[in-house]
């Protein structure tokens, strides 16, 4: 294939290429997860971060199985009919916290819109078990929609995780091919919900570059995730993570990560953080406290 070909694949940037810990620091984590039947959504979705979270002895939980009941392009995790939701869970989770002697527990999940409340009563109960073995540790809950099911969303808020995030992912002129089964304004209706039924929550949400947005579309994004009370916000390179999720369309430069984070501190977010490698879920703990 020429590399002048169109459809070649683009080559990945400079600043893109860095050098990751040796695998030998991750056994110790691997093993405890393995030998408490968790499931972290570092593996699943083959974050390019990973290897540095497992080394320095942190990752994310991700409960209520393996398997999603959607089909978003850009995600890796495995799609089909998932299996009932596992009542030990929250015990094994917040034993693997425990151990790990965590500060900061970031958990997500994979959608359930096989379950009547979306999986919230299990949300609930894996937050409440996190906090009743690790009372001083902060406690993150990323979040599929629910299907905007106010009930189930009140749920997990009733719980009271020091952070509520939920990502609105992408730009909504991409939500078609992007996040099938999504739905831009629910997702908003949804972090608006929790800033109106705990206004002492943090809520939190991300985005990614690199899909087919154009820089008016991400202004327009993060002036509608302030209007809606949005108070963290984390924005990074969407990366191709296997062959049949969506290719990337761009690389987005290290100057303009670095303008968005300007604009979006103009529009009054407290806590930005902004940058090719930027997760949601990567160095969750010191977003929070500013130092990401």
């Amino acid at each position: 294939m020429s590399v002048l070909d169109p459809q070649a694949p683009l080559r990945k940037p400079a600043w893109l290429k860095r050098r990751l810990p040796k695998g030998v620091g991750q056994k110790p984590l691997e093993n405890l997860l393995h030998d408490l039947k968790l499931v972290t959504v570092c593996e699943e979705a083959r974050c390019p971060n990973k290897a540095d979270c497992y080394a320095s002895g942190t990752s994310t939980f991700m409960i209520l199985g393996e398997i999603c009941t959607r089909h978003c392009s850009f995600c890796s995790v495995g799609k089909g009919k998932p299996l009932a939701p596992d009542p030990t869970e929250p015990d094994r989770l917040a034993e693997a916290a425990r151990r790990m002697n965590l500060s900061h527990v970031v958990i997500t999940s994979v959608d359930r819109d096989d379950l009547k409340d979306g999986g919230a009563a299990h949300w609930a109960a894996v937050v409440r078990r996190v906090k009743e073995v690790l009372p001083q540790a902060k406690v993150e809950v990323l979040t599929p929609d629910f299907q905007g099911k106010t009930a189930s969303i009140d749920t997990v808020i009733e719980a009271q995780p020091h952070i509520f995030n939920h990502n609105i992912e992408t730009v909504p002129s991409l939500y078609w091919t992007v996040r099938p089964g999504s739905i831009y304004a629910r997702s908003l209706d949804l972090l608006r919900r929790v800033k109106e039924r705990a206004p002492k929550m943090t809520a939190k949400s991300g985005l990614m570059l690199g899909l087919g947005e154009t820089r008016e579309e991400v202004s327009n994004l993060l002036k509608d995730l302030r209007a809606h009370g949005v108070d963290m916000l984390t924005v990074g390179q969407y990366l191709k993570p296997v062959d049949r999720c969506a290719d990337v369309a761009r690389y987005a430069t290290p100057e303009e990560f670095a303008d968005i984070k300007a604009e979006a501190l103009s529009l009054g977010f407290p806590m930005v953080a902004s940058g090719p490698y930027v997760r949601s879920s990567y160095n969750a703990k010191e977003q929070f406290v500013g130092q990401a």
